[in-house]
């Protein structure tokens, strides 16, 4: 199978937004090649990678009740929790938008435990804030080949199941996986409940973070998780 050329020197390097771009671009203009071109991009961007979508709560009624300028320092201070949390078990952030954070792992059990580790820090947080700055975030977790633009997009059905867990589905302080994220975790290590949901007019099967069948870290587990010794 043909594979077009790598770009010169001097141009994009192939994992940027703009090799994207042009390859589409060729495959648009010369739908013959589309199968060398497809082979490009897929060696290029695609990484089997866990997706974690991390998304505020309550952006309505808190710009309603106390303007948007508090709502963004408040998504600032999600912030702060969540990268260290992201970095810290071997996460890659590669966006943020409005008040939503998207960020890659090589396995679900990062992802997991990047969000509880998120959770939890938000909750040190929330013992010391007014109620009126309460912070509570909602993570949704895939799981499979993504097609990666580094530290700009994520494209894939994972992703969009991801987005849909955590955006529209989760409530306050919890974590949904897809079926694929949660197949993917380590056995014997946390307990998840299955629920099967209907959105955008699709089943989609979820399963629920409830607790770790170990000791973390820190004894500080997250709102609606507790943890067994």
């Amino acid at each position: 199978m043909h594979h077009p050329s790598a770009p010169p020197p001097g141009a994009h390097a192939p994992h940027d937004k703009d090799y994207l771009r042009r390859l589409l671009a060729e495959r648009n203009q010369a739908p013959a090649n589309a199968a060398g071109i497809d082979a490009a991009i897929e060696e290029a961007f695609v990484r089997n990678v866990a997706i974690l979508v991390l998304d505020m709560c309550g952006f309505s009624r808190i710009t309603q009740s106390h303007g948007i300028i508090h709502f963004l320092a408040m998504i600032h201070q999600m912030e702060q929790a969540a990268r260290p949390a992201i970095r810290g078990n071997g996460g890659e952030i590669i966006k943020q938008e409005a008040d939503n954070l998207f960020a890659v792992f090589n396995s679900p059990g990062q992802a997991l435990e990047a969000a509880l580790d998120t959770l939890r820090a938000l909750q040190a947080m929330n013992t010391v804030l007014p109620p009126e700055r309460v912070l509570n975030v909602s993570a949704g977790i895939g799981f499979g080949p993504t097609l990666v633009i580094a530290q700009q997009d994520l494209f894939g059905p994972e992703m969009n199941c991801a987005c849909k867990l955590g955006e529209d589905i989760a409530g306050a302080n919890e974590v949904l996986l897809t079926e694929a994220a949660h197949a993917g975790l380590p056995p014997g290590r946390y307990i998840c409940g299955g629920r099967s949901y209907q959105i955008s007019g699709m089943d989609l099967l979820a399963h629920r973070f409830g607790y770790c069948l170990f000791e973390r870290p820190l004894n500080s587990p997250p709102q609606g998780a507790t943890s067994a010794g």
